[in-house]
């Protein structure tokens, strides 16, 4: 397949560096970027076959260097390359219209077996990424995962991302610690984030909450 170009986009110097190394003895790699203005404009300049794409890239994330390019040129196939398998990075991937999902712990034969499948017309996904294909809800808002919440997980994401114990959110809520706790556990699962820190930016993130609403008292 060294008639076949790829480019490729990580934020990572050694992790693009690596990449481009593994790659190159089996393709033709016409440029890389490590940052999504970049990729844009390098990608619909080169009109690479196959785009291999981190998936967590600053000012708009993977998803927006699928969109971009395609609203110019349709051609270009994308490959989403990601490190963290989080359900939402999956979903939102998915509704840009990304041709296949591999791990960035694949090795080199399965980068360059997955490139052949996407130009194929196939979907390649690793084994971490078709499970949280199995829990995406049909019908489910796929580029906003805030909309999955429910009112009363809405009302408790408003009252923690203001600054809110866990007691005290319970307590203007009128519920136990332990169903705010459940309330919680659902949350995170949901907007797959592991902390207090990061669910906030989740909610700035997808719109739900503005910075000029968090209690300064309350971090």
């Amino acid at each position: 397949m060294s008639g076949v170009s790829v480019f490729v986009v990580d934020d990572h110097p050694l992790m693009l560096s690596a990449i481009v190394s593994a790659i190159e003895r089996h393709f033709t790699v016409v440029g890389s970027a490590d940052n999504v203005g970049d990729a844009i404009e390098l990608i619909l300049e080169r009109g690479p076959d196959v785009v291999l794409l981190d998936v967590n890239l600053d000012f708009g994330g993977g998803q927006h260097v699928i969109k971009a390019v395609r609203a110019v040129d349709p051609r270009p196939r994308f490959l989403a390359f990601t490190a963290l398998t989080s359900r939402r990075d999956v979903a939102r991937m998915f509704a840009a219209g990304v041709d296949g999902y591999i791990t960035k712990s694949s090795t080199s034969e399965e980068i360059v077996d997955a490139v052949g499948q996407v130009l194929a017309g196939r979907r390649p996904v690793s084994s971490e990424i078709a499970g949280h294909l199995l829990d995406i809800d049909d019908g489910a808002p796929a580029d906003n995962s805030v909309d999955r919440l429910t009112p009363r997980e809405r009302q408790v994401c408003e009252r923690i991302a203001m600054g809110d114990t866990y007691r005290e959110c319970a307590a203007r809520l009128g519920i136990s610690v332990k169903t705010l706790e459940n309330h919680m556990d659902h949350i995170f699962r949901k907007l797959a984030v592991q902390s207090r820190h990061e669910l906030t930016r989740r909610l700035l993130e997808d719109g739900f909450l503005r910075s000029d609403d968090r209690d300064p008292a309350g971090g």
